[in-house]
């Protein structure tokens, strides 16, 4: 027990250790994988690299924006993730990306709301001044992702449907990446873009994760998928949502202003297996949480295994 002369925990880190501390409130690990996504649409759409300044800016604006959505969601939820903490609940690492760090420091303690929100608010003004520099359709795009990370947030204990919420907030990073090196993009290739990431999200994140936290999200009565439907037919809804975003990755390939090719379809068929079906079948016939964690691991890294595919084209084409 904490001795009371104790400093508060949100003092007891200085330096890196509290710089830490924020880079954990945004799920920075998380967020720089997550940043390969706009790459990849971008240079998928394009079919080129776009101008060095186009580059490091949306490279700042990715960072800034990630940042912020994922301090968002932290800010929203502070109140129902603090009574999962004073009840025993996350803080301490586990095995996902999520919780290479500690994970929701300010429900842990570590950090007060009010540093946390001017966190996300100060990475939330970045990005905006960034997606404004880049086209203004992305500022539109970036604040139509946060309200709705807000509302996925504020639906905890409303509606399993959220999850449908998170699918359209994981699409809003890539669509906002295609305006920004293309003011007029395809809308085919925008739509297929928004389905592929959509059921990426769903059947490779959303519903996979809040299976690893049934029990948990019983006890809190939350909404979810697998607290709805129980884990046995959210698996046939990870294994469906998961075959529909490999079959859009194929489509989403063949509208690229650069054509790919045969051997390439089957790199991304390749990917779409190992990363994608390959564990979600696993899931279906063998029903654990260490294999749904297994699952949201490698599903992680589909965007930055397509983004490779991307590169792979576009440099042996230079």
């Amino acid at each position: 027990m904490k001795p009371a002369n104790a400093p508060p925990l949100s003092q007891a880190y200085t330096g890196w250790s509290r710089l830490k501390l924020f880079l954990a409130l945004s799920r920075t690990p998380h967020g720089l994988l997550d940043m390969a996504t706009p790459a990849f649409a971008a240079l998928l759409w394009l079919g080129a690299f776009p101008p060095f300044s186009v580059t490091a800016l949306g490279l700042i604006t990715a960072f800034a924006g990630y940042t912020a959505v994922y301090a968002l969601n932290d800010v929203i939820d502070f109140r129902a993730d603090r009574e999962k903490a004073l009840k025993g609940g996350f803080c301490s690492a586990g095995a996902d990306l999520d919780a290479v760090m500690i994970r929701h420091p300010m429900a842990c303690g570590f950090l007060s709301f009010r540093e946390g929100l001017l966190w996300a608010l100060a990475w939330a003004v970045l990005a905006l001044i960034g997606a404004y520099l880049l086209n203004p359709v992305c500022v539109v795009v970036f604040l139509a992702g946060s309200l709705l990370e807000a509302v996925y947030c504020l639906l905890w204990r409303v509606t399993h449907l959220r999850t449908l919420v998170s699918g359209a907030v994981k699409t809003s990073g890539a669509v906002a990446a295609v305006f920004a090196v293309d003011p007029r993009p395809a809308p085919l290739f925008v739509a297929a873009l928004f389905v592929c990431l959509f059921f990426w999200e769903i059947g490779g994140q959303n519903v996979p994760n809040d299976w690893t936290d049934i029990e948990e999200d019983r006890r809190f009565k939350a909404k979810t998928i697998p607290v709805r439907f129980g884990t046995a037919r959210s698996n046939g809804i990870i294994f469906v949502s998961l075959g529909v975003a490999v079959g859009f990755s194929l489509i989403l390939f063949s509208l690229s202003q650069t054509p790919f090719g045969l051997p390439f379809a089957g790199l991304v068929l390749l990917v779409g297996g190992c990363l994608l079906l390959l564990p979600a079948y696993r899931l279906y016939r063998n029903p654990t949480r260490a294999g749904a964690m297994a699952l949201i691991n490698r599903a992680s890294y589909y965007p930055m295994a397509l983004l490779l595919v991307v590169l792979l084209k576009l440099i042996t084409t230079a």
